[in-house]
């Protein structure tokens, strides 16, 4: 008897985000795997949620792996959750799946909440076609990714830390031009969400007086952001022919 393992997207900001179905899953988990076991206690706490919990992040997900999988094989259900949003989205998830799915052993992600779709969609940029990046590099490849972006006619949406905002906009500025059209969004499904929008000029005109706080969301217009999105056809509906 094989179990599974669950992925389950914890709320970003506001804990009412949190499905039904979620705490469901949750309740029942033989174990649940969470990035910060102080973080994700708050959440447990407030659901009412009893499951044992271990800790499981970049630094140990490697020694889990072997661990973890033959609790799955024994018929356990094993659930992951990150700090915030749907793990594997910046945040570690990808090598649990990946090797459950090696093992022919069932997944299942539920749909949740994640930080760059609101940020997207509130931008009022086209959101028919994007690129998400998550966080840029650091150090080495910084300055190609970012070339690659700029070049790029689609919506792209990069996370980055307050402290950082302005010298990462001044970069996609001198990339993209200081007039391309873009927002940064912070603090998504908080008490304090803004979402500021305007040209990447605005933008650091703005956040060099502003000084932000909490977690960001960039989101910057493609090379062609002049462009008519593209209309999507329903396709259940009856033909007009």
């Amino acid at each position: 008897m094989s179990g599974c393992l669950y992925i389950v997207p914890t709320p970003v900001g506001n804990l009412e985000d949190m499905t039904y179905r979620a705490v469901e899953v949750l309740r029942n988990a033989d174990l649940i795997l969470a990035e910060d076991t102080r973080t994700s206690s708050v959440i447990m706490k407030h659901f009412g949620i009893t499951a044992p919990m271990q800790s499981h992040h970049k630094y140990n997900e490697h020694s889990q792996l072997d661990p973890v999988m033959r609790r799955i094989e024994e018929g356990q259900t094993i659930a992951l959750v990150s700090d915030a949003g749907t793990p594997g989205i910046s945040d570690p998830g990808f090598m649990l799946s990946r090797e459950c799915r090696r093992r022919n052993l069932k997944v299942v992600t539920l749909p949740g909440a994640t930080a760059f779709v609101p940020a997207l969609v509130s931008s009022g940029l086209p959101c028919d076609t994007f690129v998400f990046d998550g966080f840029l590099p650091q150090k080495k490849g910084r300055n190609t990714r970012i070339a690659e972006l700029a070049s790029d006619p689609r919506t792209f949406i990069v996370y980055e830390s307050p402290v950082r905002l302005v010298k990462t906009l001044t970069q996609l500025a001198e990339a993209c031009g200081g007039d391309r059209e873009a927002a940064v969004a912070r603090e998504i499904s908080k008490l304090h969400e803004t979402v500021h929008r305007g040209t990447l000029s605005d933008l650091i005109q703005y956040f060099s007086v502003n000084a932000p706080r909490g977690e960001i969301v960039i989101v910057v217009g493609g090379s062609q952001q002049d462009r008519t999105p593209r209309v999507h056809r329903n396709k259940y509906a009856e033909s007009a022919d």
